[in-house]
């Protein structure tokens, strides 16, 4: 049992918003692009397929290499990958917190050989790095168009069914540098019922710099990712709290993985004033 060090790096210059979920990145330009019903939200063309094998071939034989570098970046649980592999390449929800800009180049290296596809905040895909991080996986999640996100739900359900493998930053948002678990969203449930898909519990959490990386690089922490085991949900279970009963186990795992025995949030996300997703009978209810 590799014990995770629960270093806090106590950083002062990020200004953590008063909801959890909220972005606090400011993009300087915004490009126009309308996410809407006719939107690509898992684009299979053979460009974008061409371009997008180019890009993984860069973060194998050189992001990965930044990325540990530039982190410290220490990977704990790659069992639970290896040993799992038959099941994984059949479709798999995987989690976390977000805590860098650069976590999802740690996470794909965490997961080689996979090649993951992970929901983002829409203005990611407008924003500066739109080419990279669309062409890295990047699904952007439409808002206020109950017509788009039947559309996204659908496209990124088939992806799964498929056997591709979508990562959610359950906490719904990057907060850098934070220690503690933020309170999860309920999408990783409602993809893994909607596809019948388990989910895979990763977290980060840090180590103390040593004494060149914090003097000289001001560097805050080190990044360690820990993997857990799969956590295959009771599908049977159709009760009303199912869903709060799967995402509760999955924020108490990713607490424990990331050696956090103190947290102080709730483990649910309060949704009651968001839109609310739910696949039933093969149709998309979305209830306000």
């Amino acid at each position: 049992m590799v014990k995770i060090q629960n270093y806090d790096p106590k950083s002062k210059k990020y200004p953590y918003p008063e909801d959890t979920d909220q972005h606090y990145l400011k993009f300087k330009k915004q490009k126009d692009i309308t996410f809407d019903k006719n939107y690509p939200y898992i684009d299979n063309s053979k460009g974008f397929r061409f371009q997008n094998h180019l890009l993984r071939l860069l973060l194998v034989t050189i992001g990965y290499l930044i990325v540990k570098i530039r982190l410290g970046l220490k990977i704990i649980g790659k069992e639970n990958i290896k040993k799992n592999k038959k099941l994984l390449k059949n479709g798999v929800i995987s989690i976390s917190n977000h805590v860098h800009m650069m976590d999802y180049m740690a996470i794909n290296y965490g997961i080689d050989p996979f090649d993951p596809h992970v929901l983002v905040w829409d203005r990611n895909v407008k924003g500066e790095s739109s080419w990279f991080v669309r062409h890295v996986g990047g699904i952007p999640i439409p808002e206020d168009d109950q017509v788009a996100s039947k559309a996204f739900l659908r496209e990124t359900k088939d992806m799964l069914l498929s056997g591709g493998w979508l990562h959610i930053y359950a906490e719904g948002s990057m907060w850098e540098f934070y220690r503690y678990i933020r309170p999860f969203k309920k999408g990783a449930a409602q993809f893994a019922y909607m596809a019948k898909k388990p989910i895979l519990p990763m977290a980060f959490s840090y180590r103390r710099p040593g004494f060149i990386r914090r003097k000289i690089f001001k560097q805050e922490a080190l990044f360690t990712l820990s993997i857990g085991e799969l956590i295959l949900p009771d599908f049977s279970d159709t009760t009303p709290d199912a869903k709060n009963k799967l995402m509760k186990k999955c924020h108490e795992t990713v607490c424990n993985l990331a050696g956090i025995k103190d947290n102080l949030y709730d483990p649910i996300f309060d949704n009651s004033k968001r839109i609310h997703y739910e696949w039933r009978k093969n149709t998309i209810q979305i209830k306000l």
